[in-house]
């Protein structure tokens, strides 16, 4: 799913050599004993995937039928997975394992009683394997409930190296020069910035990003948790600082009413596609996918990134999101769901989804040379290396009502501040209103 560092990037070749040694190291991890023990038995899996990412899982479960014996059944809920799975628990139909792609929807799952907590061989490999943020976020009151498989590193910039070179800029350091670094490709002719306005999933990664960096971790876990208000002074020094780009028509393609038509893919195309608009787009890791898969281009020589940059006198910020693995107590098959967890956290299962491309797994253990191409090693290399000051996608853990549902919450509000950014201290005030109300339950 497309929704949902600190670090500068480093050459990958001393990592590989670091990890070569550990990494997948002596042999395969075997599920369930590797003795087909789980033939007869068929895994439900339901998730947000369709298209390549459906069909790249889909290697993944085939990789686990080959070692297991058992069977996988795959199941689209599109974006509203806590709806369609709660319908299908209610139906007695319900799936045996979900990737869940919001860590407010797990917790919800967890409060409603439909959880199983993950088996001790998975809560070791997670122990083993995984920095603590990615437990923590799997985990609800102590419990791990949550494995995560994939994720996705939100702060990214991805930019056409030729606009840039044309314009005579350089990858920037820190949220001003990006700015400025815009103007001066705006000057050259293209805008600076393709916006996907119509998503409001973009434009919270737009503000979390800037918050994380300005405001620093502990503001962002409580504002997340909503421990602090969104009228909160940070708050508003964040959209002041964010309403910088949406206010100046000269760095948004199509300016204000441009963004606000424009879909993630459609601003993908803007900076990649056939007949260019901008140079740079931000959003994850997944904008080489599209890039790569919809339009031709080579990820490292026709699309580039930078990390998403430093704001005042802030870090640069390393925001994610991932889609866990849970199991259902209402699922038909737990031996074998069970055994598929325990299978996705081998480096093992996250080498299938890495070769075949548009995939970061936060399983330290993965080899990097699994990877395809060295932006995308990069990339996930950058994200391991930040370990526990990673932080969560925020909206993601939101109630859905606040942080997940289109045409409402925070998804429409930072829309309305795009298309007006005049009054940052109301927009924080509507927040608050809609957080509260969300929170509240």
């Amino acid at each position: 799913m497309m929704r949902r560092r600190t670090t500068l990037l480093t050459s990958c070749t001393a990592l590989v050599l670091a990890l070569g040694a550990t990494a997948c190291g002596g042999g395969p991890v075997t599920a369930a004993g590797g003795d087909k023990a789980l033939s007869g038995q068929t895994v439900t899996v339901a998730g947000v995937w369709s298209g390549t990412e459906q069909q790249n899982f889909q290697k993944v479960l085939d990789a686990f039928t080959e070692k297991t014996g058992a069977k996988t059944q795959f199941v689209s809920t599109g974006d509203n997975v806590s709806t369609v799975v709660g319908s299908k628990i209610e139906g007695g139909n319900a799936p045996d394992v979900v990737m869940v792609p919001q860590v407010g929807v797990l917790q919800q799952f967890a409060k409603q009683g439909w959880l199983k907590p993950l088996s001790p061989k998975t809560r070791q490999a997670v122990e083993a394997n995984y920095a603590n943020v990615w437990k923590d976020y799997g985990s609800v009151d102590g419990t791990l409930y949550g494995l995560y498989f994939k994720a996705a590193h939100k702060s990214t910039v991805w930019y056409s190296p030729d606009a840039l070179a044309q314009a005579g800029v350089k990858p920037p350091k820190t949220y001003d020069e990006m700015l400025e670094a815009g103007r001066t490709v705006s000057d050259s002719g293209l805008a600076a910035f393709s916006v996907a306005g119509q998503d409001g999933w973009t434009l919270t990664d737009w503000f979390e990003n800037i918050y994380l960096s300005q405001a620093g971790p502990e503001k962002y876990d409580a504002l997340a948790a909503h421990e602090l208000k969104w009228t909160d002074a940070s708050v508003v020094e964040a959209l002041t600082t964010l309403g910088k780009l949406f206010k100046d028509k000269q760095l948004i393609a199509g300016g204000q009413k441009g963004a606000l038509n424009t879909d993630f893919p459609g601003s993908v195309e803007k900076v990649f596609g056939p007949e260019p608009e901008a140079g740079m787009v931000y959003e994850g890791d997944f904008v080489a996918g599209v890039a790569k898969d919809q339009f031709g281009k080579s990820i490292g020589e026709d699309a580039d990134f930078f990390p998403f940059p430093a704001v005042g006198d802030g870090r640069a910020p390393v925001v994610s999101g991932g889609d866990a693995a849970v199991v259902l107590k209402d699922g038909k098959n737990q031996k074998a769901a069970q055994a598929l967890l325990e299978y996705l956290a081998t480096p093992e299962a996250a080498a299938v989804w890495a070769e075949a491309g548009g995939f970061l797994s936060p399983n330290r253990k993965l080899d990097l040379a699994s990877y395809g191409d060295d932006v995308t090693r990069a990339t996930a290399e950058s994200l391991v290396q930040a370990g526990d000051s990673v932080r969560f996608d925020m909206s993601d853990q939101a109630p859905a009502a606040f942080g997940g549902t289109k045409g409402a919450g925070e998804w429409k509000l930072l829309q309305d501040f795009l298309r007006d950014p005049s009054d940052p201290k109301a927009t924080a005030a509507k927040l608050e209103a809609a957080a509260a109300k969300a929170y509240r339950g």
